[in-house]
């Protein structure tokens, strides 16, 4: 295996978890915000540093120079390879501009020791390819927010019902998996754990009253962390799609595509700002499920690149959301706000980044929902139709949102409700990078072409060996009851 000029991976993965016991420490909680954002800093860079120093070694994955757990535990447990080398930095970015962006209003509600931790979990997750390890990781993913929504006192029961089901549907599924044999046909006892634990943790439906529940009782930054990279998909990349028979995916794309477009359909007629962003959120990330199980270059691309742009766009929508919020409270979206006046940036921002979501030309979004399309008409027709509902239903809630929360009406004010600039910087390098990848999207969708090919290479391989074997059993087994038949007569 290829090895990276430095060991940026490990130093992604262990800046915020040592930083979190001296943030953990502090009482002054704007020093608290400083040191969160130098470490969680140090993650970005070093995230970043990881995929540009993989770019240039031309290797089908590569691992860290001097690794610890190499050198602890005689295997490398942290790779990067063509699928995760974008989404590191992504997750990174999207933990350091949820910190930065943090107002003092919200920052005692805030722990800031915990999210780094749940960055460094997040990170390790998104680098590791071993199942058993990945399986504790993301278990270990769903602790940070039960930590502070039993702090809260309130929504605890319905998200940790579902994070046990999820986690123990985990073990259960890999546990036949591995005791029947990777390079067989597995059976239902393997296949339909795992197929139950990847819906849940995406919040496929019926699956996804636990997601709107978080957003209500937890924190917006936490549940916003919690749910943007998308970890469900990686889950479903990693564990379930090289072993999965057909039908399993076909299911999966079935039950996403419903959501897609019933979560669509709730959106729009959400009276409540963070229940609308959550049913927003979960039509996009149902639609990169679509992509994903289709398991054709072209479809699997554009999922690749949606995935890439809902953690982008939907990231900066939901930071905007949560600016709003520390001004006026819970967003209504039953009557016009009028904050338009108030806060020109943040209008500008909130309609950029919720039509970028949607595929809106000259986004990297419009990219990826033309490649999901194209490869949704070219697998099924009725498909593509569905997914085009489901984005002109998305379309037009954003708008909607968009004339309620600032047009309408005159809101007055004793005090100032201007964007600061913390606020401004986090939300526009977000939209940046949306522009940026939208005029200039070779270098992304050649990137996920790239993880595209190799994902469906690795399951064409593994299908062939669990066909080899299969014919070499039968080989064997075959003459040996032609012989105990004619010992019998």
């Amino acid at each position: 295996m290829s090895e990276l000029h430095l060991p940026w991976l490990e130093l992604a993965i262990l800046a915020p978890v040592l930083g979190a016991p001296w943030v953990g420490r502090l009482r002054d909680l704007d020093l608290a915000r400083k040191w969160s954002v130098l470490f969680s800093s140090i993650a970005l860079a070093a995230a970043a540093g990881a995929a540009v120093d993989f770019a240039f070694l031309d290797a089908r994955e590569a691992t860290d120079r001097w690794s610890i757990s190499g050198n602890l535990l005689g295997r490398d447990l942290f790779v990067i390879d063509q699928l995760n080398s974008p989404l590191l930095p992504l997750v990174a970015l999207l933990y350091f501009l949820t910190i930065i962006a943090k107002v003092r209003a919200q920052i005692g509600q805030f722990s800031f020791a915990r999210t780094l931790i749940s960055e460094s979990i997040a990170l390790a997750t998104f680098s590791c390819k071993e199942p058993w390890a990945m399986i504790a990781l993301l278990a270990a993913g769903t602790l940070p927010p039960l930590i502070e929504l039993r702090a809260r006192k309130q929504g605890l029961r319905i998200y940790a019902m579902h994070a046990s089901l999820y986690v123990s549907l985990l073990v259960i599924g890999w546990w036949f998996v591995e005791r029947e044999g990777v390079d067989r046909d597995h059976t239902l006892w393997a296949i339909v754990p795992l197929f139950g634990a990847i819906l849940v943790r995406s919040g496929i439906a019926p699956f996804h009253c636990w997601m709107t529940d978080l957003f209500e009782h937890a924190t917006f930054g936490t549940a916003l962390l919690f749910v943007t990279p998308i970890v469900g998909a990686y889950a479903a990349v990693r564990l379930v799609l090289p072993i999965a028979p057909d039908w399993v995916l076909r299911s999966i794309g079935w039950l996403a595509l419903a959501t897609a477009v019933y979560s669509a359909g709730m959106a729009l007629v959400q009276r409540e700002g963070r229940r609308f962003f959550c049913y927003l959120f979960l039509s996009h990330s149902a639609l990169v499920f679509v992509g994903l199980v289709m398991t054709t270059p072209i479809g699997l691309t554009g999922a690749l690149c949606v995935w890439l742009s809902v953690g982008l766009a939907l990231g900066g929508f939901g930071l905007t959301l949560r600016a709003l919020e520390a001004r006026r409270g819970r967003l209504s979206l039953a009557e016009f706000q009028g904050l338009y006046d108030h806060t020109p940036s943040l209008a500008m921002c909130f309609v950029l980044t919720g039509l970028a979501s949607v595929g809106f030309p000259g986004t990297f979004g419009f990219v990826g929902a033309e490649l999901l399309v194209d490869g949704a008409v070219e697998a099924y027709p009725y498909i593509g139709v569905a997914v085009v509902i489901a984005a002109a239903l998305n379309g037009i809630a954003v708008v909607k949102a968009y004339f309620l929360l600032f047009t309408g009406t005159r809101h007055t004010s004793s005090i100032s409700l201007q964007s600061r600039g913390r606020e401004q910087f986090a939300v526009l390098t977000l939209a940046a990078l949306i522009l940026i990848g939208g005029l200039i999207p070779q270098p992304g969708v050649l990137s996920r072409s790239r993880a595209a090919a190799q994902l469906l290479r690795d399951r064409s391989q593994l299908a062939s060996a669990v066909s080899a074997a299969t014919d070499l059993r039968q080989a064997l087994v075959e003459p040996a009851q032609a012989s105990f038949e004619i010992g019998e007569r």
